[in-house]
C-alpha cells in the first residue's frame, strides 16, 4: 500500500510519518501542495493520502475537490490545525473520510485506520522511518518551518474557538514567521494596515525560560462589523461597545492560540492582563513603547478574516530572539516523548 503525506511544512510531514507504525507494510511518498499531491496520486503513489488544509499552489479543499471531480482512487484522512465545523464538514462532503487534529493523536489515527480496514495492528509501536530528520541543532529555515507548524496548530485552535463564538466561518492563512531587527519589525508591522487608523490590544505571556507579547490588531474599518456580529447591545456609548468588542475578540484569539502553542511546548503560560495599546491611531504610534524591548525579534503574523461580514483583523506573536532555540528543543523533546 502507498501511503502520501500532503503539507507544506517539512516539519508536520516528519510528524505525520512517525505516526506510521512499523508493522504497517506501506511505501510513504511527500507532497508540499496539492499539485504535487495529485501528480503522485496519479502515479499510483497514494492510496491513503494524509492531507493538510492551508498550503500554497493548491491547498486541501482544491486539492479534495480535484480528487472528486476525477474519481482519484485515493482514501484522504484530513490532517490540520483547523478544525472548524465547517472545514471538517466541508471535506467530507467533498468525500474525505475524517478528519484528524494537529499535533496528531495516535488512539484517534488507530480508531480510524482500524474502522475502514485499513489497518488493524499497533499504531503505538516504535517507527524508525523519519528518527534522525528533526535534529535539536537543526538550521534555521528548518527551526522556522517548526515554528510555523507550531503557530499553524495554535492559530487553528483560536480559530475553531472565534468560530463557534460568531458562528461564523473564519478564514484562515498561511503564518508569516520572520526574524527581524526592532526597528525592522516596525516597517513590517506597518504594512499591515497602511495609512489606515487601527487599534491594538497586547498580552504578555511567559513560562518555563519563554516569554513573549500578543498583539490582536484591527483596522477602524471593521469595528462597526464585529459590533454588530457580536450582536452588542448599541444604546451604550459607541466607544465603550467597540472597546468591549475588541476585547472580547482579543481574548478568544490569545488565549486559544496561547493554549495552543503551550499544549505543543508541554508548559503553561502565565498571562498578564490585555492592555489597550490605543485606539484610533497609527499603528507606528501603537507599537513605538513595544518594539524595543528586544534587539531581535522572532515576528509571527496570522491574518484572521470573515469574509462574509467583511472583517479581518491580525494576530501578531512577538518573542525575543533568545527564546528560539528554547522553543524548538522543546517542540522536538516533546515530539520525541509522543510519538
Amino acid at each position: 500500500m502507498h501511503v502520501l503525506i500532503c503539507d507544506d511544512s517539512g516539519f508536520a510531514r516528519r510528524q505525520m510519518a512517525r505516526c506510521i507504525p512499523d508493522g504497517w507494510d506501506v511505501e510513504i511518498a511527500f507532497a508540499e501542495h496539492g499539485e504535487e499531491a495529485l501528480e503522485l496520486i496519479r502515479a499510483g503513489k497514494g492510496d491513503v493520502l494524509f492531507l493538510d488544509l492551508n498550503m500554497p499552489v493548491m491547498d486541501g479543499y482544491e486539492t479534495m475537490a480535484q480528487i472528486r471531480q476525477h474519481d482519484l482512487p485515493c482514501m484522504v484522512i484530513v490532517v490540520s490545525g483547523d478544525v472548524q465545523a465547517q472545514a471538517r464538514a466541508k471535506m467530507l462532503s467533498l468525500g474525505a473520510i475524517d478528519f484528524i487534529r494537529k499535533p496528531i493523536d495516535n488512539e484517534k489515527l488507530s480508531e480510524i485506520l482500524a474502522a475502514y480496514g485499513i489497518y488493524n495492528g499497533d499504531i503505538s509501536a516504535d517507527n524508525r522511518h523519519v528518527e534522525s530528520m528533526a535534529p535539536t541543532s537543526a538550521p534555521f529555515d528548518e527551526k522556522l518551518d517548526a515554528y510555523r507548524e507550531m503557530v499553524n496548530i495554535a492559530m487553528g485552535r483560536a480559530g475553531e474557538n472565534l468560530a463557534q463564538l460568531l458562528g461564523e466561518f473564519i478564514d484562515l492563512p498561511i503564518p508569516n514567521v520572520n526574524l527581524l531587527e526592532s526597528n525592522e519589525l516596525s516597517m513590517a508591522i506597518a504594512e499591515i494596515n497602511q495609512n489606515e487608523s487601527v487599534s491594538a490590544v497586547s498580552k504578555g505571556f511567559v513560562s518555563g525560560g519563554i516569554r513573549g507579547e500578543a498583539l490582536v490588531i484591527f483596522n477602524d474599518t471593521n469595528t462597526q462589523n464585529i459590533v454588530e456580529l457580536l450582536k452588542y447591545d448599541t444604546y451604550e456609548s459607541s466607544g465603550n461597545v467597540e472597546l468591549e468588542a475588541l476585547m472580547d475578540v482579543s481574548n478568544i484569539l490569545t488565549g486559544a492560540c496561547l493554549n495552543g502553542l503551550a499544549e505543543q511546548l508541554d508548559l503553561s503560560f502565565s498571562l498578564t492582563h490585555p492592555v489597550l495599546l490605543g485606539q484610533h491611531q497609527g499603528l507606528a504610534a501603537l507599537l513605538s513603547d513595544n518594539v524595543k524591548k528586544w534587539g531581535k525579534v522572532m515576528a509571527v503574523e496570522i491574518g484572521y478574516a470573515i469574509k462574509a461580514r467583511n472583517i479581518s483583523f491580525d494576530l501578531l506573536l512577538l518573542f525575543p530572539d533568545k527564546a528560539m532555540d528554547e522553543i524548538y528543543s522543546r517542540l522536538v523533546g516533546v515530539n520525541k516523548e509522543h510519538k
